[in-house]
């Protein structure tokens, strides 16, 4: 009898049960309305607070500082991609000299805080200004601008080799024997066949890791680079005006927001053999 109502499949709750309001239900019906009156009051308060002068005066400027903070980004994540490469194969690597190089560079720039990593090279660099001047790096390491796009670089290298090196050794061995068996060189059977599925693999840590360096990049207007956040304390400066922290938290929201759909849709792309 018993391994009888094993097989019996679980009936269905009937819709009485569905539709009974629980302790949890309500709880969360609670907390959702509260978030949508929250949200409702939001939108109301800046729209009484607009202020036609005020957005005049510092709309370009918030464009400005958005166009810092993409540009800074942007041109960090390329290099932080081409830096991880060399870091990747390095903590793949066999060699135990390359092998420890690679790990204490992962390890030190994963397990410290970007800020104190920024300001090491801005405020640190400082104090070696006659060596750089007299090897001619002291012309770099004196803008503010780039001791961030060297410490986001830096910073981005470490996560994108571990982001690279995870998902290369995530392929199924089978496929580079079978790439051998094939005679093709380890070369092309990397870039043919191994590469390709360790990129889909890789596509959505790396859209992470885009999304963790936009909101990250914040930082940067505490050394002075005039960055959305950094054109936002300006304006808060001047006008003291809460709503101005509220424009830029819905700016980062809306690049975040784009970001994601079109990484869904580049995933969704590149992935639509894997679902038929």
């Amino acid at each position: 009898m018993s391994a009888v109502a094993e097989l019996i499949p679980p009936q269905p709750a009937p819709p009485e049960a569905l539709r009974r309001w629980t302790k949890t239900r309500v709880t969360g019906a609670i907390l959702l309305s509260l978030w949508i009156i929250g949200g409702v009051a939001l939108v109301l308060w800046l729209f009484a607070a607009w202020s036609p002068d005020k957005v005049a005066t510092y709309a370009p400027k918030y464009l400005s500082g958005l166009m810092t903070t993409l540009t800074l980004v942007g041109i960090s994540i390329t290099l932080g991609a081409v830096l991880s490469v060399p870091i990747a194969f390095g903590r793949m690597s066999s060699n135990r000299l390359l092998s420890s190089l690679a790990y204490g560079y992962v390890y030190f720039f994963r397990g410290t805080p970007l800020i104190a990593q920024l300001f090491l090279i801005y405020y640190g660099f400082g104090g070696f200004r006659e060596e750089l001047q007299a090897i001619g790096l002291w012309v770099f390491f004196r803008d503010a601008w780039n001791c961030a796009l060297f410490a986001f670089t830096l910073n981005t290298a470490a996560y994108q080799a571990e982001i690279l090196r995870g998902a290369i050794e995530s392929v199924a061995r089978g496929q580079h024997e079978g790439a051998a068996a094939l005679g093709l060189t380890r070369l092309q059977a990397f870039y043919k066949i191994i590469l390709p599925q360790a990129m889909i693999v890789a596509l959505r840590p790396y859209g992470n890791e885009i999304i963790l360096m936009i909101k990250g990049s914040a930082i940067v207007a505490i050394v002075t680079v005039f960055d959305l956040m950094g054109e936002t304390r300006r304006a808060y400066s001047r006008t003291f005006d809460f709503q101005t922290y509220i424009w830029a938290a819905v700016f980062y929201l809306i690049i975040v927001e784009t970001l994601r759909n079109v990484w869904q849709w580049l995933e969704h792309r590149l992935t639509r053999h894997l679902k038929r």
